[in-house]
C-alpha cells in the first residue's frame, strides 16, 4: 500500500524528536527556515522570474532539486521540484550565518561522496533506488552514518517542508486551503473607511 503525503508528513513529524540530538547549527538553519516560510520573504524568492541561485552552485542546486524531489516527491499533486523549494533553500541559505550556510554545503558534499563510496556514483548519477536507500540510511533511526550526513538531512528535510508548504501548490493543491493560508499578494484593508 502506497503511503499518501500527509501520512508521510506525519511521519516526518514524529521524528521530529531526533532533532534534539541535531548540532546547533541544524537547529539554527530550521528556525531560519521555519520564520523565512512565514514571511512574505520565502514566496518573493520562489516566484522570482529571474531567479539565480546566490549561494548554490548550479550543481549545488541540482543536488538540492533531486533530494528536494526524494522528500516530497509527486504523486497525485505536484511535488518539490515543481513547487520551486529549491530557491527557497538558497533564499534561506543567503539569510543564513556564514558557518551554518558551510555546514550545509558541506553536507551537500558529504552526500555525494556516501553516494560514490557505496555506489561507485555520485548522488546525481546514483539510481533512484540508490537514491532513497541512501536517504533511508541516513534518515533512519540509530544510524550510524556520520553525523555530518545525519544532520545535513535534518537541515534538508525541514527546509523542504517549510519551503513546500508555503508555495500555492503546497497549501492550496495539497492541503486544501481555499486561500486562508496562501496570499499571492497582500491587499491591504479594502474597507472604504481605510482608504
Amino acid at each position: 500500500m502506497k503511503a499518501n503525503r500527509r501520512e508521510v508528513m506525519r511521519t516526518l513529524a514524529a521524528t521530529a524528536a531526533g532533532a534534539a540530538a541535531s548540532s546547533g547549527w541544524v537547529e539554527r538553519l530550521r528556525a531560519l527556515s521555519f520564520q523565512h516560510a512565514h514571511s512574505q520573504a520565502g514566496a518573493s524568492a520562489i516566484a522570482a522570474p529571474d531567479w539565480k541561485p546566490r549561494v548554490l552552485t548550479p550543481r549545488q542546486n541540482d543536488l538540492v532539486v533531486t533530494l528536494t524531489e526524494l522528500i516530497i516527491p509527486e504523486t497525485d499533486t505536484p511535488g518539490a521540484r515543481a513547487a520551486l523549494v529549491n530557491r527557497f533553500v538558497d533564499d534561506v541559505l543567503h539569510e543564513a550565518e556564514a558557518d551554518v550556510r558551510d555546514r550545509f554545503v558541506k553536507g551537500l558534499t558529504w552526500i555525494d561522496a556516501r553516494s560514490t563510496n557505496l555506489f561507485k556514483k555520485d548522488f546525481l548519477s546514483a539510481t533512484a533506488d540508490e537514491r532513497t536507500s541512501l536517504l533511508t540510511q541516513v534518515s533512519r533511526e540509530g544510524s550510524t552514518e556520520e553525523r555530518t550526513g545525519r544532520d545535513f538531512f535534518r537541515a534538508i528535510k525541514a527546509m523542504t517542508i517549510n519551503g513546500y508548504y508555503t508555495t500555492e501548490i503546497g497549501l492550496r493543491r495539497e492541503l486544501g486551503d481555499p486561500g486562508q493560508l496562501f496570499l499571492p499578494q497582500f491587499e491591504g484593508c479594502t474597507h472604504p473607511e481605510h482608504q
